[in-house]
């Protein structure tokens, strides 16, 4: 990255320099996470209390039926953890065929049954217990006073609550919570959430207790119960977070690190190590070229992870296989710099989400990204304690047919495939950056793009921020952002892809948060930059 590279794309965001940052997708939770460096706490404190107002700010992506996944370094080491929930115990093949027919491929998209246990918030207290330094019950009380009290609505969190609402108003809970005008808000209509902020209040005087064995548990056990839904107070109790070893993959002399499996992070892992086969910084940054060769690595990549990663203990390969260097080697001989392809799995064995981060000058970084998925998630709130509940079952697969990723089949207890990923940079063993992107499996393209223009084009992280995008979806289909060279579209279209162009601003094209270390946090400090894509802002001191 070169801090003196202009920045050639039109932005409305300028970097954030300081010694103690946090960089979130709502100014307000940026500033409840500011709130903690500021009472004396360190990174960790931080990046919690942004996630708990994040709920509260923008309800159309996260709430607290939330999954979370972090990245931090504490200073001397990397850390993962891993807040993704499991399965009911009584969810099998059979329970979904019973119920919503013998030919059904996946769990339910919205609905009781798409609710696997939530873990955010037994991410929130693993975090703080290890390694924050307020109390717990400080953390929660800037989302409690934005329930309670009320926040307006921002342009971007209200055009996602209006396009969801046609198709989540009738389920459990929804609209009493998130529609009290009767309709979705206007932008600069004030939201409360009182019964959130009771269940923020039980959240923080437990530590988080009162929702896996408390009267939380209680409350979403009947809820589930009165709508047909499978969840128990035994699925809550028995949840606990995990903490991982981040899996990486050198690129240009540094090493990006992500989540291992169940998450689809190794799909960047992936992607990269396949580029690494081609010389990008001898391309133009925006030319056809170096955006041809990226997106069919991510195709590739994508193939792989769709075929082969679940819960690694369900998994046919390991991750050492997926990334095997060999074995990626031969992935980016596939490519054909003439034209687009769509591309199968290969043989390894052969061989609506939010995303913050947080630093302090004592060195400590947090990468930090929480969903709902799908935006609301499930649709269904539990009332009492307005706990907004994910939709990450429907991530399971239900048939064990040829050519299906068997391995992601879903089973009591069990983890599904997961689309949210934090990722985090070092160089030489020590951290460089910690960044993030929202959008489902727009997360490792983000983190490829980005990333390769830092390392290979040298751009700051403000112009890798705000640079346009492309979105592989699926066959040879990518979408691009309107305000992609012309040229460049042309020239895709020219090699096969079958481009459509997005004139929708808050399309999710990957918005997210970057801050880069200058160097000794307590002299240098860090540059955040955050995404225009999105209401974001990063603060500091």
């Amino acid at each position: 990255m070169n801090l003196h590279t202009p920045n050639s794309y039109p932005s409305t965001r300028l970097p954030v320099f300081a010694r103690n940052i946090v960089s979130t997708s709502h100014p307000l939770a940026a500033q409840a996470g500011l709130r903690m460096l500021l009472q004396g706490g360190n990174a960790v404190d931080a990046a919690i209390a942004a996630a708990a107002a994040l709920t509260i700010t923008e309800p159309v992506s996260n709430g607290l039926g939330s999954d979370a996944f972090c990245i931090l370094w504490d200073g001397q080491q990397l850390h993962g953890l891993n807040a993704s929930g499991t399965a009911p115990m009584a969810w099998t093949p059979g329970y979904f065929h019973r119920k919503h027919g013998s030919d059904a491929l996946t769990p339910p998209k919205r609905g009781i049954d798409s609710v696997t246990v939530p873990g955010a918030v037994a991410g929130w207290a693993a975090l703080s217990e290890r390694f924050g330094k307020l109390p717990f019950a400080d953390l929660m009380q800037p989302a409690i006073e934005l329930a309670e009290r009320g926040c307006a609505v921002p342009v971007v969190v209200r055009q996602k609550w209006a396009a969801a609402t046609p198709e989540l108003q009738s389920q459990p809970g929804f609209a009493e919570h998130f529609l009290p005008w009767g309709r979705a808000p206007q932008v600069g209509e004030l939201f409360k959430f009182p019964a959130a902020a009771r269940g923020l209040r039980a959240i923080a005087e437990s530590k988080g207790e009162a929702f896996y064995r408390g009267p939380i548990a209680q409350a979403l056990a009947r809820f589930a119960a009165q709508h047909g839904g499978a969840l128990t107070e035994a699925d809550l109790a028995a949840f606990r977070p995990e903490w991982v070893a981040p899996i990486g993959q050198d690129y240009r002399g540094h090493t990006l690190h992500e989540i291992p499996p169940n998450g689809q992070g190794i799909a960047a892992l992936i992607a990269l190590g396949i580029l690494s086969n081609f010389d990008l910084a001898s391309m133009p940054v925006d030319s056809v070229a170096a955006q041809h060769l990226q997106i069919e690595a991510m195709k590739l990549a994508f193939a792989d992870v769709y075929r082969y990663v679940a819960e690694p203990g369900a998994m046919d390969v390991s991750t050492e296989q997926m990334l095997d260097p060999a074995y990626l080697r031969g992935r980016a001989k596939l490519i054909d710099r003439q034209r687009a392809q769509d591309f199968g799995a290969g043989n390894p064995a052969k061989g609506g989400t939010v995303y913050l981060s947080a630093a302090d000058e004592r060195g400590m970084m947090v990468s930090f990204i929480q969903s709902n998925y799908m935006g609301f998630g499930s649709g269904t709130v539990e009332p009492l304690f307005g706990i907004s509940l994910q939709n990450r079952g429907h991530g399971f697969n239900l048939q064990a047919s040829p050519g299906r990723n068997t391995a992601n089949l879903v089973a009591p207890g069990k983890r599904p495939f997961h689309t949210i990923v934090p990722a985090f940079l070092t160089k030489d063993g020590q951290p460089v950056m910690s960044y993030g992107v929202m959008g489902a499996n727009m997360q490792p393209q983000g983190h490829v793009q980005t990333l390769v223009r830092l390392l290979d084009h040298g751009q700051s992280v403000q112009a890798a921020c705000d640079a346009p995008r492309w979105r592989f979806d699926a066959g040879l289909h990518i979408n691009v952002e309107s305000a992609m060279d012309p040229a460049t579209v042309q020239g895709l279209k020219d090699l096969g892809h079958q481009t459509r162009l997005i004139d929708d601003p808050y399309q999710d094209f990957g918005a997210g948060q970057f801050i880069w270390r200058l160097g000794d946090p307590a002299s240098e400090g860090y540059v955040a930059a955050s995404d225009p894509r999105r209401d974001g802002q990063a603060v500091g001191f």
